[in-house]
């Protein structure tokens, strides 16, 4: 794709983020768009969406899952920017939420870190989970909301890319820190906690009785460990932007743990975890 080209579907796909629209013929099946096409259509997106007043505050993960990058025939994971209107903290880990123009939303429980400092990549190889959690400022349990502009949630990475990573919003809980001393145990804990999700409203009762557990999911799901999801994006970005590696500041969300699972106003949901220090938190959707 030109120049040209790669900014009108910018434009396109964001008028689709702004207004709920849908996207009817994804970008993977236009002429000449590919995952580096989408990553020019994803840093258009950023520059259009900074000239607004909106400034990145960090970058979500898809496809943490290695058995998916043999099906897709990807090298890594992907990803794409998120931004501070977007962004949102949780008051004592409970978070009332309203997404503007919802198409068909699905929640996903993440861990989110904050970095403190880049996470430094020799020769663009990835690193171990202790190297990428010296760099980490703090983790917490978050929500992700998703939302896809393409008819019946049919997408390659690409459009993924191309298309805000499908990001919504993202709800962090209780921050915990991460200090040198506890790294270690961190890297033990982070493969091996689990996660139970649950849902109180009529529309998520279909997969549950309302309140009680819709999924388990554990840190394995995240490329079999969320440090090592972070290590593996902060890699990755070395090897395509060598210029924009993953800075101090900026806030990583790692990776879903459970099966994305549809969602609504009016769901009241709450994600518990088990072998972090981390408490409970609760989203509801209005």
């Amino acid at each position: 794709m030109t120049h040209n080209e790669v900014e009108t579907l910018a434009r396109e796909l964001l008028s689709a983020y702004e207004t709920g629209e849908m996207v009817a013929i994804p970008p993977s099946a236009r002429p000449g768009f590919d995952l580096n096409t989408a990553y020019e259509v994803e840093a258009t997106l950023k520059r259009f969406r900074e000239a607004a007043g909106h400034r990145s505050v960090g970058r979500k993960v898809g496809y943490a899952n290695k058995a998916m990058w043999r099906v897709l025939k990807l090298e890594t994971l992907v990803w794409a920017h998120m931004y501070d209107d977007t962004v949102h903290y949780s008051d004592r880990n409970s978070t009332t939420l309203t997404i503007a123009h919802p198409r068909s939303l699905k929640i996903e429980p993440e861990i989110v870190f904050g970095l403190k400092q880049p996470i430094i990549t020799e020769g663009a190889e990835g690193v171990d989970a202790a190297t990428a959690l010296a760099s980490v400022d703090w983790l917490a349990v978050g929500f992700e909301i998703i939302d896809c502009p393409f008819p019946e949630w049919q997408f390659q990475p690409s459009d993924f890319v191309a298309s805000f990573g499908l990001h919504a919003a993202l709800v962090i809980g209780e921050r915990m820190q991460v200090r040198p001393d506890g790294i270690a145990a961190l890297v033990d804990e982070l493969p091996r906690f689990k996660v139970r999700i649950s849902c109180s409203s009529r529309s998520c009762s279909a997969s549950s009785k309302n309140g009680e557990v819709v999924e388990e999911g554990s840190g394995r799901n995240s490329l079999r460990s969320p440090a090592l999801c972070l290590a593996e994006l902060s890699a990755a970005i070395a090897r395509r932007f060598p210029t924009q590696p993953l800075s101090a500041g900026e806030i990583v969300s790692s990776g879903t743990l459970t099966a994305g699972h549809p969602t609504d106003r009016g769901d009241l949901w709450t994600v518990e975890v088990e072998g972090l220090s981390l408490p409970p938190l609760t989203l509801r959707l209005t």
